[in-house]
């Protein structure tokens, strides 16, 4: 344990150190552009925060391969050439993420980034070798070469485009990866305690290293954002995340285990629930330019952040929430994956949702309780026929309080 807090201590001071830089050599590029109409903030931001990540990527890694433990569960050939893998995808979505951020980049360009990312890993070993079914739905079923790869690159994208559609508010994409990081963690640990193999390990290092450059960034990216991480940062975290969702879906065998109730569907299970509000971004965002005729990957300001900020929230509790939902469903899974966690939790989670949903909704029924008010107050007063109204009446009405 020791060994993965200094990792993260390491990301997340090496990508601490390097937003300043970062920030000036944006700027100096013009890496700053004008607010749109879809933006929230209202002042020119810099971007290419994604470079500081990276660096905390790069120094975490340079790390964790001199680490006796972590260094031999990253360098045992389980997940093929852990650290090339990581290397080789992640610099091919720095590059196009930064030609985005500074320059622009057509969506079917950056899509071809993010498919040859997802290859890179599918060559240097990090692919997904096979699903961990359960046994009525016939057991643990390997994965062909062609069907790995066309997976491994399908679930990269998935996740990349997921992380980039939620980056719309200062500090959302980086506090909930973290948090989906942290989740993925903390199983990892729990499941190395019941199995054992370096593929387990391998998730925990890359996850830790992912939350320290989280928390790195997020000082300076909370509202108000001195930096925004761009497509840069959000490709980045999004590779990462749905690296180690590879790596912990196929660490254990449909017989390896019986953890509580659910012995094999949490590792399939897990990557949902993390994920859980991203994709549901991702999808609805669809699903909305789809049916407008618009290209899936043309902006608007319809993502769940925007509509929050609608319904009369505020920047930062916006944020709250999002991180909220996103804690309230992947801790759950987590939850389930300890001995002694009762059925009864997932009734409790849905009740819990509900009542997010309900703190969601209270600014909308203020609003509109103050606005019937302010009808009712501005309603004109028509005196009765004869002339003006009686003293008493006068008296009556000038003493009420409502």
């Amino acid at each position: 344990m020791r060994e993965y807090l200094l990792l993260a201590l390491v990301a997340a001071a090496v990508t601490y150190l390097l937003v300043p830089p970062v920030r000036a050599f944006a700027l100096r590029i013009g890496a700053a552009p004008e607010v749109r109409d879809r933006d929230v903030h209202t002042v020119p931001t810099p971007r290419l925060g994604g470079l500081a990540m990276f660096g905390g990527l790069l120094a975490g890694l340079l790390v964790a391969n001199h680490l006796p433990y972590v260094g031999g569960a990253i360098n045992s050939g389980q997940t093929g050439q852990t650290v090339l893998a990581l290397l080789a995808a992640s610099g091919m979505i720095v590059v196009v993420g930064f030609l985005d951020d500074w320059l622009g980049m057509n969506p079917l360009m950056k899509l071809g980034g993010q498919i040859a990312a997802g290859g890179l890993l599918v060559y240097f070993g990090m692919y997904l070798p096979f699903l961990p079914l359960p046994q009525f739905m016939g057991g643990s079923t390997g994965l062909d070469s062609n069907l790995r790869t066309v997976l491994t690159i399908m679930i990269v994208v998935i996740v990349v485009n997921a992380v980039n559609f939620v980056d719309g508010l200062d500090g959302l994409a980086a506090g909930i990866v973290g948090i989906a990081a942290m989740a993925t963690f903390a199983y990892s640990i729990a499941l190395s305690q019941t199995t054992s193999g370096s593929r387990i390990n391998t998730t925990a290092a890359i996850t830790v290293i992912l939350i320290g450059m989280c928390l790195g960034f997020l000082p300076h990216n909370f509202h108000p954002a001195k930096i925004f991480m761009g497509d840069t940062g959000a490709m980045l975290i999004g590779l990462l995340l749905a690296t180690s969702l590879i790596t912990i879906t196929s660490s254990v065998d449909s017989g390896a285990v019986e953890m509580n109730r659910f012995p094999v569907m949490l590792p399939l299970v897990l990557p949902i629930a993390v994920m859980v509000l991203p994709l549901t971004d991702l999808i609805l965002a669809v699903v909305r330019r789809t049916s407008a005729g618009l290209s899936p990957f043309a902006p608007d300001r319809g993502h769940l952040h925007h509509r929050l900020l609608d319904i009369g929230h505020s920047h930062r509790r916006t944020v709250l929430i999002m991180y909220a939902w996103t804690f309230l469903f992947a801790f759950t899974m987590v939850a389930l994956s300890i001995n002694g966690v009762p059925l009864i939790l997932f009734p409790l989670t849905i009740l819990l949702a509900v009542g997010v949903l309900i703190i969601m909704a209270l600014p909308r029924w203020r609003s509109r309780r103050y606005a019937a008010r302010g009808r009712h107050a501005a309603r004109p007063q028509v005196p009765p026929q004869g002339g003006a109204p009686e003293p008493s009446r006068q008296r009556a009405d000038a003493g009420s309080t409502r």
